[in-house]
């Protein structure tokens, strides 16, 4: 006797075939069709255990028809397949309430497997998401590590779970957290994020809880927090490693209670919020040197997702391109293309800044060349300008770094419109700088710190401490 009897709908004739034959070696009965006529008529006669389908079939989209199935049978679990691999094709699937949603190329194994559990487990309940457009939006890839980030990211959105969000600078964190709260059912509440690392550390706890009139010195008026400014919505805690341990504990005061008080307050104060929090440092390192709570970590690890870094999802480069050229456009630089050796050059390049190193590259070849196809050698000659170090030839350094110290906070000033940035600006350009100057000291020396310290110019015992507020690993060459 059969497992189950499942329906299937597919105008590709060869897939309709190898579904056939993986689903019956596995037990199953299946039954195919090319258009979503048959496929209506089988359902409504009460056909079927499971449904298969592809999207785009000749007579009706998959997301039309699912609607009144799901209305005729509310149980018959369905299986969504399709070739257009966007995250929104992920999110509708989710919001029209199918099962799962596979992209093909799929594999007949994991198929067969939620066949399975799909019919094993309650049915449930269709979700609903607020989809819209996929113009403009942020999330694009096809290759396999973005659809399983796309179909985790449709299971989460209707629940207010904690994710912990980790991937390299500029791999798109942030876009993330807000896909999960611009596609959950906290989307009509605010989105609040907040980065520890461009926070001075002894003002984290006010930017977060708040603080009460005369809470310390120079706190002349209430001041609200980023807690209550997020409530009903989502708050989202960007570069969680930066976090200070006190900060930490008062974090994990809110997880664990659901509730919290303002410095210089007594009263505790209800919250309702979900946290998501980012990170590109390695947060069990963090626990292991003593930089970070175990028991805060578990708090929020609750789902991790792993961002790729674009080294790993080269295959996106062309997307990502099309992309970011259609912007360039819509804010009034020239419409241009990339010839196609020009796109095979910047899927060889390592891309250390990532998906946003990609973006400006894009902007800067919009902008400065009036060439409209974008050749091989405008991308050679800019990942060259790019790659160049920034004191070529002199021992010591030279007014460069000023110039770029300049430019980034020119930029950094102008991001605010007419608003200016929190206080606190020269605590974090410099942590910006130690950073890169203190690491780069300990590779020069291998990791020796008294050879380190005295070439910074620093007290031994004041590298060691900068080493350990900034979390710097160190690595120790023997007989160094």
């Amino acid at each position: 006797m059969a497992k189950g009897n499942i329906l299937i709908a597919d105008d590709d004739a060869a897939i309709r075939t190898v579904l056939n034959q993986a689903l019956a070696r596995a037990g199953y009965a299946p039954r195919a069709t090319g258009n979503a006529a048959t496929l209506w008529r089988w359902i409504s006669q009460g056909e079927g255990d499971l449904v298969i389908t592809d999207v785009l079939m000749p007579d009706e989209n998959a997301f039309d028809l699912i609607p009144r199935v799901k209305k005729l049978r509310p149980g018959l679990p369905i299986i969504v397949m399709s070739a257009q691999n966007t995250f929104m094709t992920a999110i509708t699937a989710a919001e029209r309430g199918a099962y799962e949603y596979l992209p093909k190329p799929f594999d007949l194994n994991e198929l067969v497997a939620v066949v399975s559990r799909a019919l094993a487990e309650p049915r449930r309940k269709s979700q609903r998401l607020s989809a819209e457009s996929s113009e403009g939006l942020p999330l694009i890839g096809r290759c396999q590590a973005m659809q399983d980030i796309y179909r985790v990211l449709a299971r989460l959105t209707q629940t207010d779970l904690t994710v912990m969000i980790t991937g390299e600078s500029g791999t798109g964190k942030e876009l993330v957290a807000r896909a999960l709260h611009e596609y959950g059912k906290r989307r009509n509440g605010p989105f609040v994020a907040i980065n520890m690392a461009a926070i001075p550390r002894e003002l984290i706890e006010s930017e977060l809880f708040g603080h009460e009139k005369g809470a310390f010195t120079g706190a002349q008026n209430r001041h609200i927090g980023r807690f209550e400014q997020a409530e009903g919505g989502t708050l989202f805690l960007d570069e969680i490693g930066d976090m200070p341990m006190e900060a930490q504990t008062r974090l994990l005061r809110v997880l664990q209670e659901g509730e919290y008080t303002t410095v210089g307050g007594r009263t505790p104060i209800r919250t309702n919020v979900r946290i998501i929090a980012a990170t590109n440092r390695d947060l069990q390192q963090q626990i292991d040197q003593g930089l970070f709570r175990e028991d805060l970590f578990y708090r929020l690890n609750v789902v991790p997702l792993r961002l790729p870094p674009l080294r790993e999802r080269i295959e996106d480069i062309p997307d990502l391109v099309r992309h970011f050229l259609g912007i360039a456009e819509k804010e009034g630089l020239p419409s241009k293309s990339f010839e196609p050796a020009a796109i095979e050059r910047l899927k060889r390049y390592h891309w250390p800044g990532n998906i946003r190193e990609l973006e400006n590259l894009v902007r800067r070849l919009s902008a400065i060349y009036a060439q409209d196809i974008v050749s091989v050698d405008m991308v050679e000659n800019e990942l060259a300008t790019a790659a160049r170090p920034p004191f070529p030839d002199a021992a010591e350094p030279t007014g460069d770094l000023s110039e770029s110290v300049e430019r980034f906070l020119s930029d950094y000033f102008m991001s605010f419109g007419q608003d200016l940035p929190p206080s606190g600006l020269y605590t974090r350009v410099l942590r910006k700088i130690e950073f890169p100057l203190i690491t780069a000291a300990l590779a020069a020396t291998r990791g020796n710190q008294i050879r380190a310290a005295d070439l910074l110019g620093l007290n031994r015992n004041t590298l060691r401490k900068k080493i350990r507020d900034l979390a710097i690993k160190v690595i120790r060459t023997p007989g160094t």
